[in-house]
């Protein structure tokens, strides 16, 4: 839990991190009210399926943690010599949705795939050491995630069960933009934990759910033989390696 701390506390706003996690924490604590004033019990047999479906939507914050080169540029127009830094300062909310696909496993235990459409972006920061000039670029990423997950589930009590999740997942980027200052890989794989809770109503179970993905792989294109604004190249250059952080807040309909 300390990398999600971290991961929360270095790139999260405090006001954006806090209502975050009050409307998560209000969502849970308001429908676990509603279960336990539930006398009938929906759905009693509904985790027993042997497999069902469902859909998924709610909002991505799409991040990367950067490692620096520190190489030293210079201009050939003006002879002048710049060290660039890059960062991504704060989170840009998106849009999610997907599908969900639960294989029944045991009573506490389920094997899900829920592939999903990611849209975002994120907002790269350059800032030169010694002026303090400052140049930023915008980078659109709409990815096609697959994750595939171990649910764990805890005892149901009335209508309400919470659980937790943990797996892997890859990513294919659909919009990637060549020629630019930054040029994300096409590709990415990572790890996965999450937690929610469903909610059994007469028909359909709803789960609020969030969930954090750690990249593996470095997503930044150090190779840019596409380039043809060499002038660009020293802002590419200042990136030696970066690798994806994500959290995606969703509801989840089954």
């Amino acid at each position: 839990m300390r990398i999600v701390f971290s991961l929360l506390h270095t790139r999260l706003n405090f006001v954006m991190r806090k209502r975050i996690i009050i409307l998560f924490c209000i969502t849970l604590f308001s429908q676990s009210l509603l279960s336990q004033r539930q006398k009938v019990k929906n759905q009693p047999y509904g985790d027993y399926k042997l497999y069902h479906f469902g859909i998924t939507i709610g909002v991505n914050f799409q991040d990367a943690l950067l490692t620096n080169s520190g190489l030293t540029y210079i201009d050939e127009v003006s002879g002048k010599t710049e060290t660039w830094y890059a960062t991504i300062p704060n989170y840009s909310p998106g849009f999610t949705v997907g599908l969900i696909a639960d294989l029944y496993l045991n009573p506490y235990m389920n094997l899900r795939f829920s592939p999903s459409l990611l849209f975002g972006d994120k907002n790269f920061e350059f800032v030169e050491t010694a002026t303090n000039e400052h140049y930023s670029k915008n980078v659109r990423s709409n990815y096609l995630m697959a994750p595939l997950d171990l649910k764990f589930r805890a005892f149901r009590l009335n209508n309400y069960r919470p659980y937790v999740l943990a797996g892997a997942y890859s990513v294919l980027d659909l919009s990637l933009k060549k020629d630019d200052a930054v040029l994300l890989k096409p590709m990415d794989y990572g790890l996965t934990i999450g937690l929610g809770s469903d909610f059994y109503l007469p028909f359909v179970k709803i789960a609020p759910e969030i969930r954090f993905y750690f990249g593996l792989s470095n997503i930044i294109e150090n190779n840019r033989a596409d380039l043809t604004d060499m002038s660009l190249l020293k802002y590419s250059d200042a990136i030696a390696r970066g690798v994806s952080r994500m959290i995606i807040l969703t509801v989840n309909f089954e």
